[in-house]
């Protein structure tokens, strides 16, 4: 079962691990596999959320999700959506940028290097904009109650989230441009694209979130359709045919998902960026993950164990919020690439840690499904 389910992910994991070495020695080899864990960890609730709409769909249309979205997930998403960023970002075509990052790569890192400012405000704002909509949110179940109950009560405060993405930014630029006046260095112009760049990763937020309500609404709308036809026809005696409805209703969910899956890209994309600036090392790391999302998802429908581990939704997205802190604070100073890796990798684990036990604490108070035995982690 778990080799059936996971069986093309060990072997792209197996072929990726393999190239990095050749192209780049040992240590590409560690940072492609950062890369891997990484998309894995900040993209679980991806798998989740992916598992939850995939199971109400039929065969063909969830064989449809695993073989099409697979194409847009992966060669979209984690291979062109980079070799864009750099390419806007350092002001070449897609052809120059992929050419640079083989043929010269001494000028590209410098090309990356010099874009840097811009391409860690945009997405350190849309990466804080996810963790601040998670955090200002009033939820049943929550992991580090001290931190989120206060925070939840301030949630209700409407568009709290954009205004304090807002603030970081503003004190964000000041310091860089600061920084900058002080050494005197050809950066102070560049503030105000690291406020422009902020704002676009906030605006591309806001964009991709409303499209997922678009079509989580439309959705919902012929979910509903489709419940009336069947009731109609069963109450008229004729057999119910909602095949035309059903179909509508899975295409709706195959353009959610994917709108779904390249929001949560997002993150692991922009996140790469504070780890490497080499696009093959991206595209290698980020495409096993996207793999192991894809066969994890297929694994949670099967298993129906989507309710294990509930706090994996909150690990990852506090090493969301990690990353984009840290993302803010590259604009101006280095942070070391296993420092950036391993900060995703530890919360993730912790909420692991903490979902098991809160389990066990379940289990010893009985096991009842109204049992409040909340196992809350302290720092």
């Amino acid at each position: 079962m778990l080799l059936k389910t996971f069986g093309w992910s060990f072997a792209v994991t197996a072929i990726g691990l393999v190239a990095a070495v050749f192209y780049g020695g040992w240590q590409a080899f560690g940072i492609v596999a950062i890369l891997s864990v990484l998309e894995i960890s900040l993209s679980f609730d991806n798998a989740v959320i992916n598992a939850g709409i995939l199971k109400k769909m039929n065969a063909f249309w969830q064989k449809i999700f695993l073989t099409v979205g697979v194409l847009i997930a992966v060669f979209g998403m984690r291979l062109v959506f980079p070799v864009v960023i750099v390419a806007i970002s350092a002001q070449l075509g897609p052809i120059e940028a992929i050419d640079l990052s083989f043929n010269d790569p001494d000028r590209y890192k410098e090309l990356v290097t010099d874009a840097h400012p811009s391409i860690a405000a945009f997405g350190g704002m849309f990466l804080l904009m996810i963790f601040l909509d998670f955090i200002f949110e009033d939820r049943d179940i929550q992991w580090l109650r001290w931190i989120e109950r206060p925070l939840a009560k301030l949630g209700k405060v409407d568009m709290l989230s954009v205004c304090v993405a807002l603030i970081v930014l503003l004190v964000s630029a000041m310091t860089f441009a600061t920084h900058a006046h002080q050494h005197g260095g050809g950066h102070a112009d560049k503030a105000s694209t690291v406020m422009l760049s902020g704002i676009a990763g906030l605006i591309t937020y806001l964009v991709v979130g409303g499209l997922s309500g678009f079509f989580e609404s439309k959705l919902e709308e012929e979910e509903e359709r489709e419940q009336e036809a069947e009731e109609e026809a069963k109450k008229a005696g004729k057999p119910v045919s909602g095949v035309l409805l059903a179909g509508k209703a899975a295409f709706f969910m195959f353009l959610y998902l994917e709108v779904l899956d390249a929001s949560f890209s997002f993150d692991g994309v922009i996140g790469a960026f504070a780890i490497t600036n080499e696009i093959v090392l991206m595209a290698l790391g980020l495409g096993i993950g996207a793999m192991y999302v894809r066969s994890l998802t297929v694994y949670l429908v099967r298993q129906g164990t989507l309710d294990d581990y509930v706090y994996l939704e909150h690990g990852a997205h506090y090493a969301i919020g990690a990353l984009s802190v840290i993302l803010l604070v590259t604009i101006q100073y280095e942070i070391n690439e296993l420092i950036t890796g391993s900060v995703g990798v530890i919360l993730i684990g912790w909420s692991f840690w903490s979902s098991v036990r809160r389990n066990k604490a379940i289990e010893a108070a009985g096991g009842g499904s109204d049992s409040k035995a909340e196992v809350s982690s302290g720092v």
